[in-house]
């Protein structure tokens, strides 16, 4: 078959505070350092307007192939200023809620099965934030404990009150805890679609993606997904099927999911809903699913087969594609943030410093169909050297 020509991409961000310009800027910062690295030149365009999935254009092109790509980014950037704006004792009230309604539905088992990190992971900025509010009560009852007059209780809530505030939040900041409070409320919104407007906003989405869909003469269709955006996504793309069963015949379509959070709201009791979107993605013979793993990453259900788990094991399973960032990075870069587990999740979306067989650029405004990364390692990487005139060679892949 030819090369990609014409491609319509529909991002579903992560639960980030960044709004879909800020989105086009980090793809312009990525694609340049992609290009440099594969060797061909892109251009992103500024961007445009398109209801709840506005969209910038990218040429990529090279001596002998030249793409275009038109980027819609579907961010969620609404509900995540909405969240992190209310005042502090709202967003930690509301964070434990969220934490109780995960834990009693059934969510945090269902983490420590399938993947026991992403379980430490959600019990980590709770737990944090229950040590520092622990530690600041232990302060400020230090004088009745010593035996202490009562009169000390004045500088001891003062000094309590400067501890936390000064020093225990500051730090607890730099780990984005009260940001994971509000990841969890969304999270169970998405779970139940009961809170936040999930059900009216999903909507609003999904009539700029159907509208989106039609574009005309494109030779694939990408719908990638991070983190917390795969829920999104498969809210979006599940209730268009669910209207229009035949929407994607004669497309050609990749569900691409990238460090999928899926499992975080589909395994809580509520989710019904997300659960047999999940299957109506699955059992989509237009779509290929391919589902991106990193071993280093904490923030996602490594090896697990989402549809299977969420009751589709007789749909055809995702093509699980296991990437490992300090083969994108150089030696330097990769220390730099391997230990910061919120920095590798965002490696997904990031650009390389070196060749690598999964790259976001490449996958999004490069020649080559995204089905075809299913079969590309570190032994065989993607090339972007074609005979001029010649068609590609055809891989097997798909239904």
């Amino acid at each position: 078959m030819d090369n990609i020509k014409k491609r319509v991409v529909l991002h579903f961000p992560g639960f980030e505070p960044l709004d879909a310009a800020a989105h086009r800027a980090r793809y312009e910062r990525s694609a340049r350092q992609s290009a440099a690295v594969w060797d061909f030149s892109a251009s992103v365009e500024g961007l445009k307007n398109f209801g709840r999935a506005p969209y910038f254009d990218v040429t990529a092109t090279s001596a002998d192939w030249r793409t275009q790509s038109r980027i819609h980014i579907v961010d969620h950037n609404d509900l995540v200023a909405g969240l992190n704006g209310r005042p502090f004792f709202a967003r930690l009230v509301q964070g434990y809620r969220a934490a109780a309604k995960v834990a009693v539905t059934g969510g945090m088992f269902g983490y420590f099965r399938y993947a026991w990190r992403f379980g430490l992971f959600f019990v980590f900025p709770f737990l944090l934030m229950f040590v520092g509010l622990l530690l600041s009560l232990v302060i400020a009852f230090a004088p009745h404990i010593l035996g202490l007059p009562a009169w000390s209780h004045i500088g001891s809530i003062a000094l309590a009150i400067a501890f936390f505030v000064y020093v225990f939040l500051p730090q607890a900041e730099k780990l984005h805890t009260l940001h994971l409070f509000s990841d969890w409320e969304m999270a169970v919104a998405m779970a139940d679609l009961n809170g936040l407007g999930a059900e009216q906003w999903l909507e609003a989405s999904a009539i700029s993606v159907r509208r989106a869909l039609d574009e005309p003469g494109v030779d694939e269709i990408v719908i990638s997904s991070h983190s917390m955006g795969s829920s999104v996504a498969t809210h979006v793309i599940g209730l268009l099927l669910e209207r229009e069963p035949d929407l994607l015949q004669g497309k050609r379509v990749v569900f691409m999911t990238l460090g999928s959070a899926i499992l975080q709201c589909a395994l809580m009791r509520p989710a019904s809903v997300l659960r047999s979107r999940v299957g109506s993605i699955a059992r989509c013979r237009e779509i290929f699913w391919l589902d991106v793993h990193c071993l280093t990453d904490a923030i996602h259900f490594y090896k697990a087969k989402v549809a299977a788990v969420c009751g589709h094991a007789d749909a055809e399973q995702a093509s699980i594609l296991f990437v490992r960032f300090k083969q994108m990075l150089s030696a330097q870069h990769y220390a730099k943030i391997k230990r910061d587990f919120l920095r590798v999740h965002r490696q997904y979306v990031l650009g390389p410093d070196v060749k690598a067989f999964f790259d976001f650029t490449l996958m999004t405004a490069g020649p080559l169909p995204v089905s075809h990364f299913a079969e590309f390692s570190s032994k065989k990487l993607p090339e972007l050297t074609f005979n001029s005139g010649e068609e590609m060679q055809a891989f097997s892949i798909g239904r």
